[in-house]
């Protein structure tokens, strides 16, 4: 009887979670969601459920896929760990600058959440007539439509984090102009983190200086920590930061 108690319990406790499994869509919806998870659905599975305004910033929506979690904690946890080094190698060395600037985006790294951001194309038109691009759910997915903001956000190797208004076809170098750089920034290069979830080293310098490359509406730009000091080895610091902040999704409603 006590073997069949325990079996039962342990049923009734499968059938709770299989039943719970569930994927969701929020943000700028017309029907925001939970929807229960089978295998082999689809993105579009969800979006048709959740139906997306159409005047949404669809270029910004974010799929949070679950079997990204795992390698972004990871990429998180290294970049913590080298703005750490950095730091505590600028405070022996009296590199004040370097040191406060490292603290600063070691808080606010901390502070992300690991989302398990994968980029994909998530207008429902898209999807609808591209199938290769309608990729399998897992569960517990996410998708989120992000109300359309008006800003551009600067930050890293700056005097403060900025959030800069929109400026059509304006170079994407020229948001510096209104957000003072520290004189430990890297002055030949800067990344552009899309709101798409891509991310793109941008050359900036008078002798390597790229052209026609703008920011879109929502990116953020990522001035990198000039981090060429062989004492402090830490090379793929300001790359892997950017990837990390690429991971980021958009606020779901407008600030």
């Amino acid at each position: 009887m006590k073997y069949l108690n325990k079996l039962a319990l342990c049923l009734l406790l499968s059938h709770a979670a299989l039943s719970q499994a569930a994927v969701y869509a929020s943000g700028d919806v017309l029907n925001p969601v939970s929807v229960t998870y089978t295998p082999g659905m689809r993105l579009l599975d969800l979006i048709s459920h959740a139906r997306p305004n159409p005047e949404s910033y669809w270029l910004a929506a974010a799929w949070l896929h679950q079997p990204e979690i795992e390698k972004q904690t990871r990429l998180k946890v290294g970049v913590l760990f080298d703005l750490k080094m950095l730091q505590r190698g600028a405070l022996l060395n009296n590199m004040d600058a370097l040191a406060v600037a490292t603290a600063r985006l070691y808080e606010e790294v901390n502070q992300l959440p690991v989302t398990g951001r994968k980029v994909a194309n998530l207008d429902p038109i898209a999807l609808e007539v591209g199938f290769a691009r309608n990729y399998l759910l897992s569960d517990s997915d996410r998708i989120i439509y992000p109300a359309r903001p008006h800003t551009v956000t600067v930050l890293g190797a700056v005097e403060q984090r900025c959030v800069l208004s929109f400026q059509a076809m304006q170079e994407v170098r020229d948001y510096l102009d209104n957000c003072p750089r520290l004189n430990i920034a890297e002055s030949d290069f800067l990344w552009l983190i899309r709101p798409d979830g891509t991310y793109k080293q941008v050359a900036i310098a008078a002798w390597n200086r790229e052209d026609g490359v703008h920011a879109v509406i929502g990116s953020t730009i990522l001035v990198p920590i000039r981090n060429d000091n062989a004492d402090f080895p830490t090379p793929d610091l300001n790359e892997q930061l950017a990837q990390f902040l690429a991971t980021q999704p958009l606020a779901e409603v407008a600030p």
